[in-house]
């Protein structure tokens, strides 16, 4: 699965976004990454105990649990809160893939990492380099979106971020457990809600074709759901 999802955020809140982050207190981003990742990883990071960090990426998860292509694709169970990356010139992550279970900070809770998300806050044409390159069976994809936008895709691809030669990239970056453990599970559950979404748009929801497959929905979302 790999999916964007346009308009997390807007482009003047993705520039506001920015605005509040670009002077606040940036640490080494290596100081979080696992043994072999942190041999590759060139950035740099929030802490997650910021005040400011805290306040935007509250901001991030009220707008992602009011998101319908959000929740369609991810199913979200549990979710890593936020943080706050930065990419200036020479910096770039080597070849990594994503922790399989994380702690989320300041709680005994721990989290599968289903899937991976990253919210770009730059413009795009602001920067040089630093595509998000994700591996996956049909080869590799690289994406650089607009502001605001965000891309979902498994978190056990082997994924880089190319080295920034202009500018400075900035973006959130989260994990998700969600509630369909198996890829392909979700992405057979995201077609057939996009699907009904369409047809209800054209049918109108008391359509007996859309009911059906609303039912066919939600029979198979209770058989594969993990709560």
């Amino acid at each position: 699965m790999l999916i964007c999802i346009d308009n997390v955020l807007s482009t003047n809140e993705a520039a506001e976004f920015r605005r509040q982050i670009e002077s606040a207190d940036w640490e080494d981003g290596a100081k979080s990454a696992g043994a072999i990742a942190r041999l590759s990883k060139h950035n740099r990071q929030l802490s997650e105990s910021l005040p400011l960090a805290i306040t935007l990426r509250n901001e991030i998860l009220r707008r992602l649990g009011n998101h319908p292509q959000f929740i369609s694709a991810a199913l979200p169970g549990k979710i890593y809160p936020p943080r706050f990356n930065r990419y200036d010139v020479g910096n770039t992550y080597g070849t990594h893939v994503d922790g399989a279970v994380m702690r989320i900070p300041g709680t005994n809770i721990a989290l599968r990492s289903d899937l991976s998300a990253t919210i770009f806050l730059s413009d795009p044409d602001s920067y040089d380099g630093g595509e998000l390159e994700i591996d996956g069976a049909s080869g590799t994809q690289a994406i650089k979106l607009e502001a605001g936008h965000m891309v979902l895709y498994d978190s056990s691809s082997l994924h880089r971020v190319t080295p920034v030669t202009r500018g400075t990239r900035y973006a959130s970056f989260l994990w998700i457990e969600s509630m369909v453990h198996e890829s392909s599970g979700r992405t057979a559950l995201y077609d057939l809600d996009q699907a009904i979404q369409r047809l209800t748009t054209t049918l109108g929801g008391k359509d007996v074709s859309v009911l059906q497959l609303s039912n066919v929905y939600h029979n198979l979302l209770r058989y594969w759901a993990q709560t």
